[in-house]
């Protein structure tokens, strides 16, 4: 399969797009059953930024006075309860896609905003389908496409493409001129879809057998052509 002639790295998000989404469900349930409201604002606040910042928001949506810390642990032990009855599974086709980037030669990694820990345990048997440093851990700079891009592979912005569930992710690239593709969670209260159509998104998929090589080379040609956002 001949190489893509622009994009060289592949930065595909963890949570959302190669495992299910188990963060909008609990976001969503810890919100409404304090009393508060929950629209796309409320996802804009809380969604791919650092853990303190989050749960700052998420406090103030659901009109709690806690710290952010306090939040923080009450959050992840609720998802924890959540998570005995929806599992964190890999999604289908997470296998083929990463196999599919690196067949067109990509440099493909993971990242999001949770500890390395998380990848090695949900994706530990993907593992040799990254190129190091394999996953990129970015809860002290989100959403992460600058510093993935310039700092951690010295790239210019039209050699990568993100794929990510979120839309404030697909802002910042939209800036910087970075490629990207859209994944929006399925989740029935979720409002990622809509927020990526606002922000100009040009290829929005429901399911990772969607990114297939025809996608890609079109997003790699646009690149090429400078079009990625116009």
């Amino acid at each position: 399969m001949q190489d893509l002639q622009q994009i060289r790295l592949a930065a595909v998000n963890i949570d959302g797009v190669l495992l299910n989404d188990t963060f909008s469900p609990v976001i969503h349930h810890f919100i409404t059953s304090r009393g508060g409201s929950y629209d796309a604002a409320t996802e804009r606040e809380i969604f791919s930024q650092t853990q303190l910042i989050a749960c700052e928001a998420l406090g103030a949506a659901a009109g709690m006075t806690e710290s952010p810390e306090e939040i923080r642990d009450l959050y992840f032990a609720e998802r924890e309860k959540y998570l005995v009855e929806d599992p964190i599974r890999v999604l289908d086709g997470a296998a083929e896609l990463l196999g599919r980037l690196r067949s067109l030669g990509l440099r493909t990694i993971c990242y999001g905003g949770l500890e390395k820990t998380h990848f090695d345990r949900y994706l530990g048997d993907l593992a040799p389908l990254f190129d190091a440093p394999q996953y990129v851990c970015t809860n002290d700079f989100r959403p992460g496409v600058h510093e993935i891009v310039r700092d951690v592979f010295g790239l210019e912005p039209a050699q990568a493409l993100f794929i990510d569930d979120v839309a404030r992710v697909a802002e910042v690239a939209k800036g910087l001129g970075v490629p990207f593709i859209g994944h929006p969670s399925g989740f029935e209260h979720g409002h990622q879809g809509a927020l990526m159509a606002e922000t100009g998104v040009r290829h929005v998929v429901g399911s990772l057998a969607e990114i297939d090589e025809d996608l890609l080379r079109t997003v790699d040609a646009e690149a090429a052509a400078g079009t990625s956002w116009s």
